[in-house]
């Protein structure tokens, strides 16, 4: 299964940053769609979700902040990040999982916001 983060960079407290994650169609049309971040020691979190039928959860920390989005005629996420802090700088990953099937993260794109 290929999930293909990209979009991550250095940003300066306030910026913004739109991170894609990109894969097959049938990865797409059939899997739950959803980005997690690890912080420099600390553990994996749910970031923002998305299901196939586009019902979107955010953690409380980036409500307001981040946008979650699918765009089915490119089989691609994507994270609206506006307003970012330095506690958002992570390793941002892309996961798919369906009820009862498997679950993917892809490789992780990073994110570093400067204060």
């Amino acid at each position: 299964v290929q999930l293909q983060a990209s979009g991550g960079g250095l940003v300066q407290a306030g910026g913004s940053l739109k991170l894609s994650c990109a894969t097959s169609e049938r990865i797409f049309t059939r899997n739950d769609m959803a980005w997690y971040r690890q912080a420099p020691g600390k553990e994996r979190e749910l970031v923002a979700s998305i299901t196939v039928s586009g019902s979107t959860t955010y953690a409380d920390a980036v409500k307001g902040r981040l946008t979650i989005s699918r765009d089915s005629a490119r089989n691609t996420v994507y994270l609206q990040m506006n307003n970012l802090k330095p506690e958002d700088t992570a390793v941002y990953y892309c996961k798919c999982s369906r009820r009862g099937g498997p679950i993917y993260y892809g490789q992780g794109t990073l994110v570093t916001v400067s204060s």
